[in-house]
């Protein structure tokens, strides 16, 4: 099968298409006929090892020295289930599935096992391909940090870093449950983070943005853009704050994507998508995305629908 691999750590160009054989299904997993992944943080950060420099020595021993041990990177996929393990019993050859692999990778392929345990879950029924991969990485990683601040209890959040994968899914989600959303980030993308529900946006490009932030019950930072001592200047008392960059891994719950899943059906959750590249393109998908440029989810499409 076609696929693409990461030969070592570094800049986009370390990633490769090659032929390599196709994974064989063990008891307890699916083989998934690919039709889409995406390009997210996950997959950045093993390609380059962005990590704090305390933490690359303990990231390579844990993932690979020097080059990943999975080279297949891809955190996220949609397709088809081709072949079912003995052991399975959700799924069944046929089913249109998405998921998310973890550190287990592998969205950059043809074909892919998934274990049956791991965050995977059948499609919204009218969902393509290139829209249900957009719901795992950002959707989840929303909603694990949403109850750490236990937003089911608030009012009013603030959202920085709205435009990403992680912010635009938080907007949509943050309004679903019924809260003000105010959201920061560039003017350019303004409009369009308006479009996906929130009530207020600013341009934090423009010389004191900070002032025209109140106070709200829970600050959210989707992407790392602030730390805890200014987010904090926005929170009420009783409040909280969380940040999806530097407060550990969002742990993956199938529940998460099966509610997703419902408020997509409903009309609720929009799949966002700035650019869609092909599997052959992949050089070209992670340097835009390293441009830190991107609104919403930058999709590969590894076969046609």
């Amino acid at each position: 099968m076609k696929a693409a691999i990461c030969t070592r750590y570094g800049f986009p160009d370390v990633l490769h298409i090659t032929e390599v054989p196709r994974p064989v299904p063990k008891s307890n997993d699916l083989l998934i006929k690919v039709y889409a992944s995406a390009v997210h943080s996950g997959d950045r950060r093993m390609r380059s090892l962005d990590v704090p420099l305390l933490g690359k020595l303990p990231m390579r021993l844990a993932v690979g020295f020097k080059r990943p041990r999975q080279p297949i990177l891809g955190v996220v996929l949609a397709g088809e289930v081709v072949e079912v393990g003995q052991d399975v019993k959700q799924f069944q050859v046929g089913d249109r599935v998405h998921a998310l692999t973890g550190f287990g990778f592998g969205g950059y392929a043809e074909y892919a096992c998934v274990p049956e345990k791991r965050c995977i879950a059948k499609m919204p029924q009218y969902a393509s391909y290139t829209e249900a991969v957009c719901l795992p990485f950002g959707g989840t990683t929303s909603l694990h940090f949403f109850r750490k601040l236990q937003i089911d209890q608030m009012k009013t959040i603030l959202i920085y870093g709205a435009s990403g994968a992680v912010g635009t899914a938080a907007v949509q989600i943050a309004k679903a449950k019924g809260l003000q959303v105010t959201a920061v980030c560039s003017g350019r993308n303004a409009e369009r983070v308006k479009a996906l529900g929130a009530d207020h946006v600013i341009d934090y490009t423009k010389d004191g943005y900070d002032g025209l932030l109140l106070k709200y019950d829970a600050v959210f930072d989707a992407s790392g853009k602030i730390n805890k001592t200014q987010a904090k200047r926005h929170v009420k008392q009783n409040g909280a704050f969380a940040s999806a960059a530097g407060q550990g891994v969002a742990r993956e719950r199938k529940e998460d994507l099966h509610y997703l899943n419902e408020l997509f059906e409903a009309g609720r959750f929009k799949a966002v998508i700035d650019h869609i590249y092909s599997l052959d393109e992949i050089v070209e998908a992670h340097r835009y995305v390293d441009t830190g440029q991107k609104f919403g989810n930058v999709v590969v499409l590894i076969a046609n629908e």
